[in-house]
């Protein structure tokens, strides 16, 4: 497969990954569920996407293959871990085959004149301390009322990436148990 090939492969799963997440709103409060979605749920611990018969974007991290489908390109406890540490945030972008959750902003109730946002990479099939990566952003509001890009604490990161390799844990031990 050619370089190409494989850019406008990723390009398209990007793209319908933000199409399902622009239809759901990310609320899980807002979703329909029926039975067979609520037993899904409940079976991954997970937020689903995409209202009724929608997506459920921690069944994308099962390195089997489905129905003859081909599993995740990166470390299933890694990718779930990642989406359950960062719940909270509303999601722009997750490629489950590349490994990358982009989130939107997000502004905590308690302090509404500062806003985040969250890259998560994670970059490999094995669960190590190295196979994951955050990059978290700031901004806060000006006089003006403008957003202006604010310093973040270089420990920020590091402490998302523990928290998300601590739930990767868990979850890698009660897969086992």
């Amino acid at each position: 497969m050619t370089y190409k090939t494989s850019f406008v492969r990723l390009l398209v799963i990007t793209l319908l990954s933000i199409s399902i997440l622009a239809c759901s709103g990310g609320k899980e409060s807002d979703l329909i569920y029926d039975n067979k979605t609520q037993e899904r749920y409940a079976k991954s611990g997970g937020s689903i996407l995409g209202g009724e018969g929608g997506i459920n974007l921690l069944d994308l991290g099962n390195n089997k293959p489905q129905d003859g489908g081909v599993g995740i390109g990166v470390n299933s406890f890694l990718w779930r871990a990642s989406l359950d540490t960062i719940a909270f945030m509303p999601l722009t972008s997750a490629d489950p085959f590349g490994g990358v959750i982009i989130t939107d902003w997000y502004s905590p109730e308690e302090t509404k004149a500062e806003r985040f946002k969250v890259n998560v990479f994670i970059l490999g099939r094995d669960l190590r301390a190295d196979g994951v990566r955050a990059s978290v952003f700031k901004q806060k509001r000006d006089v003006t009322g403008g957003w202006i890009d604010a310093k973040v604490d270089p420990k920020t990161g590091t402490e998302l990436e523990d928290a998300i390799l601590t739930r990767a844990r868990q979850l890698r031990i009660s897969s086992s148990e």
